[in-house]
């Protein structure tokens, strides 16, 4: 038998989890949503192929420039005329079923069991976030409020990789791109930074194989193409830690008693309510779905932006920035303040020829909390008027309510990842600032969420860097 070209394949089917609601955006808009998700023939939710290539490709590049791997030869490239193939080839991550079955290809829905039909019909009606733009008022900046849709939390996705070589040491490669996969800080899709993408390794699959052995080529023609992480040649891999090269907070909260972070609704019962939302739970192998009433939700965006402003105050609070003073408030705010535009990026400025400059992607990585609330955990509805100050007396029409939640019991982790790598400037100060806006939200200073100045989203807890707990002094 001749040699082989490219006689050794390195292969893996993976399992992952959303950990947090996950964003595959398609670009197009819907009647109810300004961002759809993608879905395919079945009308199921999927990531593309290109989605995670793309994202792995920019995680090596990023972090592990200097290991010596060609990247071009791995994962392709073009120059002018030139240009190469990539050896790496990822497939659509697809969507598991309520039994972890994957779902591959044009299906026939009406072969279906009533489980399975049961599971799917609810992606038929995914959930839609809303975001408002907050100004350094606090007011929402004109032109601000707009919505997407997301993946359920909970969601499980099965894709193959495969890397075509000649040379058995790449071995080595594709094994580390295992490795950054089922790595803590490995996220997908969009709004990363902002609560959504988080994910965790289910299971990992792997198999090398070597042509020029012909019960192994044998091996490999056989092997159907559609996606099958129960391929019998597949073993178990157990990914290795690697290097985190981001520095970890985690906020371990308690509510001192109510918590509002509103849904922009109302319902039959109050005018303004609790955001809520459905998610997937596993139970070994079984999925089923938890009710969005039986949910407790806080979206890290609505978090993001509260210690991004208090970031400012402390960090302006350091370099002595007072309004006494005669500081410029335009100058020493929102993406104008070094610590904010270090830290959480800014979406820059046009200039005199109407090019975007100073444009800067965040730091700071935050997740959603999304989970089953405790049995004590429960609505209560408030009632508000509001009054005419200089009669005293009501105002006609003004009377409204909202819908709380009484959360004392809840344990709330809040997690954050920082890459201090990417701060160049005062990073000392920069950092301390951030840290203090953290600490005062633990010792109840800095209220989360909506209805904060009528007593709402006061936490008590502890603030941990990397594990070890920092400003445990109230």
């Amino acid at each position: 038998m001749n040699k082989i070209t490219n006689q050794y394949r390195f292969l893996a089917a993976v399992v992952l989890e959303c950990t947090t609601p996950l964003i595959i955006g398609s670009g197009n808009k819907t009647i109810k949503t300004d961002s759809q998700i993608n879905i395919d023939c079945n009308g199921l939710p999927f990531i593309p192929g290109t989605t995670l290539t793309g994202i792995l490709r920019h995680t090596f590049e990023e972090r592990f420039a200097n290991i010596g791997y060609d990247y071009d030869e791995l994962f392709g490239y073009i120059r002018g005329k030139n240009g190469s193939g990539s050896r790496v080839i990822i497939t659509e991550a697809k969507i598991l079923d309520q039994e972890g079955i994957v779902i591959d290809g044009l299906q026939d829905v009406d072969t279906w069991s009533k489980n399975r039909k049961d599971f799917f019909n609810q992606f038929s009606a995914l959930p839609i976030r809303q975001h408002a733009k907050i100004g350094h008022q606090g007011t929402t900046v004109d032109g601000g409020k707009f919505d997407e849709e997301v993946i359920f939390k909970g969601t499980r996705f099965c894709f193959e990789m495969e890397l075509v070589s000649n040379d058995a040491t790449n071995e080595s490669f594709f094994k580390k791109a295992l490795d950054i996969i089922a790595s803590e800080t490995f996220s997908i899709g969009g709004k990363t930074n902002s609560g959504f993408g988080k994910i965790k390794v289910h299971t990992i699959k792997y198999k090398d194989l070597n042509f020029d052995h012909k019960d192994q080529f044998d091996l490999y023609l056989n092997k159907s193409a559609q996606i099958n992480y129960n391929w019998s040649a597949y073993t178990d891999y157990k990914p290795s830690e690697i290097e985190k090269g981001l520095t970890k907070y985690v906020l371990d909260l308690t509510p001192e008693d109510f918590i509002f972070f509103s849904s922009g609704f109302g319902n039959e019962n109050a005018d303004n309510t609790s955001v809520k939302e459905k998610f997937v739970k596993w139970e070994g192998n079984k999925a089923h779905f938890v009710e969005a009433t039986q949910s407790i939700l806080i979206p890290a965006t609505s978090v993001k932006g509260a210690i991004a402003h208090r970031t400012a105050f402390h960090y302006n609070k350091l370099k002595g920035c007072f309004a006494t003073k005669g500081a410029n408030f335009d100058e020493i705010t929102g993406k104008n303040n070094n610590a904010v535009f270090a830290l959480f990026g800014s979406e820059g400025e046009k200039n005199a020829q109407g090019k975007t400059q100073n444009k800067r992607k965040g730091v700071v990585i935050f997740s959603d909390v999304l989970q089953v609330k405790k049995n004590t955990t429960r609505d209560k509805i408030f009632n508000h008027v509001a009054i005419d100050r200089f009669t005293g007396g009501t105002i006609d029409g003004a009377l409204f309510n909202g819908e709380y939640l009484y959360a004392k019991d809840e344990n709330i982790k809040l997690e954050i990842f920082v890459d201090e790598s990417k701060i160049t400037k005062d990073k000392d100060d920069v950092i301390k600032a951030f840290e203090l806006a953290l600490a005062d939200v633990k010792n109840g200073l800095l209220p989360l969420g909506g209805g904060v100045t009528k007593g709402n989203g006061t936490f008590s807890g502890k603030l941990t860097k990397n594990g070890e707990e920092i400003y445990g002094d109230n």
